[in-house]
């Protein structure tokens, strides 16, 4: 069964870190891009950041560069979001998902999805 499946979300003061992991059973994440998307209550899902297949290249979107990192192993077929200096407007459920082709936020050409993790930055 080919799936995604994200961890690592949770409650956390503003200010604080969380590191989201995404692990794929059922391929090889080697031959794709990786993306990191999130959706708030109420709002549409976003796109956060992506990471090329190997890992050389990656976007982030403007509400959380130099804030959030993008990372990925090959080996252990898993990808990494690291969120730093979080605050509450990042709060939403987040989700790991994969494509082929160049970096992008085009829901529609990424083919697979996790189920998300949440994610609540509250005070």
């Amino acid at each position: 069964q080919l799936q995604l499946v994200e961890s690592g979300g949770g409650l956390v003061q503003p200010g604080g870190s969380l590191r989201l992991s995404c692990a794929a059973s059922g391929f090889t994440l080697d031959s794709y891009v990786i993306g990191w998307f999130r959706q708030a209550p109420g709002k549409e899902r976003e796109g956060v950041s992506c990471i090329t297949n190997s890992g050389s290249s990656t976007n982030y979107a403007d509400s959380v560069k130099g804030r959030f990192t993008s990372s990925r192993d090959n080996d252990k077929n898993m990808a990494f979001l690291q969120m730093n200096s979080l605050k509450p407007e990042d709060t939403g459920v987040y989700y790991c998902a994969s494509r082929g082709g160049p970096l992008g936020y085009s829901r529609t050409e990424y083919n697979y999805w996790g189920r998300g993790t949440q994610v609540t930055v509250s005070s």
